[in-house]
């Protein structure tokens, strides 16, 4: 363990809450049967764990945020993780070795939070910018695996954000039937987001589909909607 990381653990440690050390386990199920099982939480809120890595991001080398990424504790692993967004903003570290270390170390973005905070920001960038092939997207939706598919879906949100639904659309699509209420909620979200920027695609994409998705997806998909429209799918009267 270097220094830099001796220093980053003590910061976290600093802000430790012995409140969420009892809650942060339960929220992110890391009991027993639960999707984070065994993962392991120091106690510390996500706005400090952003103070921390801001702080601490220009001293760290590609080799400390790898150590971050393969922490036993949670936080490290999302202290890693936004050190990384702010290594490929600033590109002190050339983008390339950011990504490759990404989908190196995908093992340990393991949970809803750690995906969500990374995967559009830097995958979804990294694609849309025309650096990689979006067939990276393609495959970890066909893993089978339930962290690789929720990036898949959610890194499209950076598409999204720039008017451009294809993949969305595409991955949503592929994993309408998924059994995981995560990729359920994921599929719902990324839909909601293109219908704040476009509902008319959007709602071409919910009459096709409407019928062969979760109650959850509908629900988040059609969460933004006037209230009349909301009801007309939930009732199935389209």
């Amino acid at each position: 363990m270097t220094e830099n990381i001796q220093d980053i653990q003590q910061a976290l440690e600093s802000f430790v809450e012995e409140k969420k050390v009892v809650q942060l386990p339960i929220f992110f199920k890391a009991f027993p049967g639960g999707y984070g099982e065994g993962d392991l939480f120091m106690g510390v809120s996500m706005p400090n764990i952003r103070i921390v890595a801001k702080e601490a991001y220009q001293e760290c080398s590609i080799e400390e945020i790898q150590y971050l990424l393969k922490h036993d504790y949670h936080e490290m692993r999302m202290c890693g993780l936004i050190i990384m967004l702010h290594h490929y903003t600033k590109k002190l570290i050339p983008q390339d070795v950011i990504i490759q270390c990404y989908l190196d170390h995908l093992d340990y973005v393991n949970n809803w939070d750690l995906v969500d905070t990374s995967c559009y920001k830097l995958l979804g960038r990294y694609i849309y910018e025309g650096k990689m092939s979006n067939k990276v997207l393609y495959e970890l939706s066909g893993s089978g695996h339930l962290w690789r598919i929720r990036v898949a879906i959610v890194a499209t949100m950076y598409m999204i954000k720039k008017d451009d639904y294809k993949d969305a659309f595409a991955l949503c699509e592929e994993h309408l039937s998924h059994d995981h209420d995560l990729i359920h909620k994921a599929v719902g979200w990324m839909l909601k987001e293109i219908g704040k920027r476009d509902e008319e695609a959007e709602r071409d994409f919910l009459d096709k589909h409407y019928k062969n998705m979760s109650r959850t997806t509908l629900r988040y998909a059609i969460e933004k909607m006037d209230e009349r429209v909301r009801q007309i799918y939930l009732k199935g009267d389209v």
